[in-house]
C-alpha cells in the first residue's frame, strides 16, 4: 500500500509500515529524528494528501505517487486544543480568544486532512477540550499505550474513516502517567518545545498494532 504518515518527524508509524513491506512516507514540517530520511518530505503535508503528487525526500530524492493514497494516518499539532492546556484558555477570568482562534486554524487542518481524497483516513490526537469538541467530528475510539505493551497511560483518540478499531495487543498492568498535571513529562526536563516534541511522538507499541491491523 502507499501510504502518507502526516504530521510525524519521529517516523514510527512510518517505519512500521515500511517493515511490513509497504511504501510509507512520513511527513512533517520539522526534519525527522527518526533517522530514514530517504522516506521523509519535509514541507506541508496538504500539500500532498490528496496523492497524484511528486515531491523530494530529505535525501534529494525525487518520487511520483500515481493516483491516490491508499491510507493517510495524521498526527495533526495539538498545541492549543489539547485538554492538558485547558487552563491556558482562561486567566484571572478572561478568555483567551487569541489562543483559541490558533485552536481553530488547526480544527481547519484536522478537516482538511479527514476529507482528503483517501478511502482509509485515521487521524489520532489526545483528548480535546470541550469548546473545541464539537468543533470537530465525533471520536471514533480512545487506547492507552498500555494496552500495547507500553508503561504509560495517554488516553488518546482515534477519528477513523474505512479503518477498524485498534485492538490491543498487549496489556502493561503496571503503568504510570506520561504526563503530570501541570503537562511535564514524568520521564525528563525539558523546554516547553522540547516537551511538545517529545510528548507527541507515537508509542512504538501502537505504530506497530497500526501496521499489523491496518496494513
Amino acid at each position: 500500500m502507499k501510504v502518507l504518515v502526516a504530521c510525524e518527524e519521529s517516523q514510527r508509524v512510518c517505519m512500521a509500515f515500511r517493515e511490513k513491506g509497504h511504501l510509507a512516507f512520513s511527513c512533517d514540517l520539522q526534519d525527522c529524528s527518526g533517522g530514514f530520511p530517504q522516506y521523509h518530505i519535509k514541507g506541508n503535508v496538504l500539500d500532498y494528501i490528496n496523492g497524484h503528487c511528486e515531491f523530494i525526500t530529505c535525501d534529494s530524492v525525487v518520487h511520483n505517487i500515481a493516483g491516490r493514497w491508499d491510507m493517510i494516518i495524521a498526527f495533526p499539532p495539538c498545541t492549543y486544543f489539547s485538554r492538558v492546556n485547558f487552563f491556558n484558555y482562561y486567566r484571572k477570568g478572561v478568555f483567551n480568544a487569541v489562543r483559541f482562534n490558533k485552536a481553530m486554524d488547526y480544527v481547519d487542518l484536522f478537516w482538511l486532512i479527514y476529507n482528503a481524497d483517501c478511502d482509509k483516513i485515521a487521524i489520532e490526537n489526545p483528548v480535546p477540550i470541550s469548546i473545541i469538541k464539537d468543533y470537530l467530528p465525533p471520536i471514533s475510539s480512545t487506547f492507552q499505550p498500555y494496552e500495547f505493551g507500553e508503561e504509560y497511560s495517554k488516553k488518546t483518540c482515534l477519528w477513523l474513516k474505512g479503518l477498524p478499531v485498534l485492538l490491543p495487543t498487549l496489556l502493561c498492568m503496571d503503568f504510570k502517567p506520561y504526563v503530570v498535571i501541570n503537562g511535564n513529562l514524568i520521564n525528563g526536563t525539558f523546554n516547553l518545545a522540547e516537551q511538545s516534541k517529545y510528548r507527541s511522538k507515537t508509542f512504538n507499541g501502537v505504530a506497530r498494532a497500526m501496521a499489523q491491523q491496518w496494513g
